[in-house]
């Protein structure tokens, strides 16, 4: 099957009703159906074959989903990328990946030549509005087999340079069925909120193919902000809300007088969401948010809060449809009820493997399980809840840190709207305990205030014996926390720790 035919069989049905909109631009399922396949038409004529790569560089404008599918249309791969890349990280891209052509939005469209010129791919700078490409006639879609590569999408490249998650044609579909049918409930009535980025793999699952799957609209924001995205709710009658932590935060900052009330359903991933956040926000506009838990390499939906379960704040829920988690020890054998272990995830939503790297993908995949790197517990009831990555945890003095942990805090502080938990380089302990932290507007707080606060409130090892406060965390393209860069936000220079 080719995940194009899922766009096919929705114009088919509710041809009339509207597929995409940005503001006053709106793409009914048949005039995007109609501008995908010309697009599928001008890259079979300039020589597209079956399993090329197709690379885009757009942000979430209607021309995103024509380009997707157009190229799905002719059988090509679809490679997608940040529009904020710079020209050195889109030749890697292009280069690792092999994509013989480029859609570029104008903005992107020097950085996206520049990135090209070394590799031979032809860039194609588009109409943002998607409608500069229709055909009158749907041309035959290109068979594609279940395990067939649709997409490579590139990891952030945490621990090395980013490697291609090869994502098949079953991958894709199966996850975003199991999300429309067991977690968000999307039926061709509804209203997705498109505010993730589609060049990630959460926005592009859970958002667009669930939508498209569903025949319910997607409406899009270019750029995020959380003002934007309480007009849009109010204004396009949003039912359903899908976003990461950072995005819940800004919208409970701008919450002014916003009215949520046709939104039915929230979802959460990405990244932990603070329990402090997931009460102000429901409190606030009377929504509840399902936390879940996934990866690009899981295309991505792992584990969630279901709306039919019970629902625990701060853990990220049971395992969905057919989808198993176990937590192991580094001998990879099970731990314990309770105990924290790395969360391993084996079925149909793992990924082919990362692109031109068997013996990467062979660490990662081990007899069907992949590995994480998450670290979690389960208790008793078969409920999950991450504890940190397995990098990021800070060992202070031979005592194990998880930053979650701290940052839960942290959050409690009235005055705290971000905050970030770190290990820097010590010459006595091997880490200290660092946090960064933003305020709310307007907010009050000195970074002594907080470390007393956090102090009266964790084991002594665990404080963080250093907070900055910054106007503004660094935070990545879908608004998670970059703890990389926060490490070097400041000098790291080791000083003499309070007991």
């Amino acid at each position: 099957m080719n995940l194009a035919n899922r766009l096919l069989d929705t114009a088919q049905a509710h041809g009339d009703r509207a597929a995409v909109r940005l503001d006053d631009t709106v793409l009914t399922y048949d005039r995007l159906l109609a501008v995908a396949a010309g697009v599928a038409r001008w890259l079979t004529a300039n020589g597209l074959e079956p399993g090329d790569r197709v690379g885009l560089i757009l942000p979430n404008v209607p021309a995103y989903p024509v380009h997707l599918f157009g190229s799905l249309l002719a059988g090509g791969v679809v490679v997608p990328m940040n529009p904020l890349l710079k020209s050195g990280e889109i030749e890697h891209y292009l280069a690792d990946s092999g994509a013989r052509f480029l859609f570029a939005s104008p903005e992107a469209a020097d950085e996206a030549r520049a990135g090209a010129a070394a590799t031979g791919a032809t860039v194609i700078v588009v109409d943002p509005r998607g409608t500069d490409a229709a055909t009158a006639d749907v041309p035959e879609i290109v068979d594609r087999a279940d395990d067939d590569t649709a997409v490579i999408l590139y990891t952030s490249g945490t621990t090395g340079r980013p490697k291609g998650a090869e994502l098949t044609h079953a991958n894709i579909d199966g996850n975003a069925a199991v999300t429309r049918e067991t977690l968000v409930e999307i039926g061709p009535g509804d209203v997705v909120m498109g505010c993730l980025p589609l060049f990630h793999v959460f926005g592009l699952t859970c958002g667009l193919i669930a939508s498209v799957q569903a025949g319910a609209c997607l409406t899009l924001i270019a750029r995020f902000e959380g003002a934007k995205a309480l007009e849009v709710i109010e204004r396009d009658r949003v039912t359903v809300f899908e976003g990461v932590p950072t995005m819940y935060s800004a919208m409970l900052h701008a919450a002014g007088d916003a009215d949520l009330t046709t939104v039915r359903c929230c979802i959460c991933g990405g990244a932990p969401l603070p329990v402090e956040l997931l009460r102000a926000f429901e409190e606030t506009f009377g929504c509840v948010i399902l936390e879940g838990y996934g990866l690009s390499e899981s295309s991505p939906v792992a584990c969630f809060n279901h709306p039919h379960l019970e629902r625990k704040p701060g853990s990220i829920g049971v395992p969905v449809r057919d989808v198993s988690l176990r937590v192991i020890d580094d001998g990879g054998r099970g731990v314990p009820t309770g105990e924290v272990g790395e969360i391993v995830i084996k079925g149909p939503n793992v990924m082919k493997g990362y692109w031109g790297l068997p013996e990467v993908t062979a660490d990662t995949i081990v007899d069907g399980w992949l590995r994480t790197g998450d670290l979690a517990v389960c208790d008793e009831d078969g409920y999950f809840t991450i504890v940190d990555r397995k990098k990021d945890m800070i060992i202070r003095g031979g005592y194990n840190v998880y930053p979650r942990e701290i940052e839960e805090v942290i959050y409690e502080h009235p005055a705290v709207a971000e905050a970030a938990v770190v290990g820097v380089a010590h010459p006595e302990l091997g880490e200290e305990v660092v946090a960064a932290i933003a305020l709310k507007p307007g907010a009050m707080a000195t970074a002594d205030e907080i470390r007393e606060f956090v102090k009266a409130r964790v084991a002594a090892y665990k404080y963080p014996r250093q907070v900055w406060v910054t106007a503004e965390l660094p935070k990545g393209p879908t608004g998670k926390l970059l703890r990389r860069e926060v490490r070097t936000a400041r000098p790291a220079e080791p000083s003499p720790s309070p007991a």
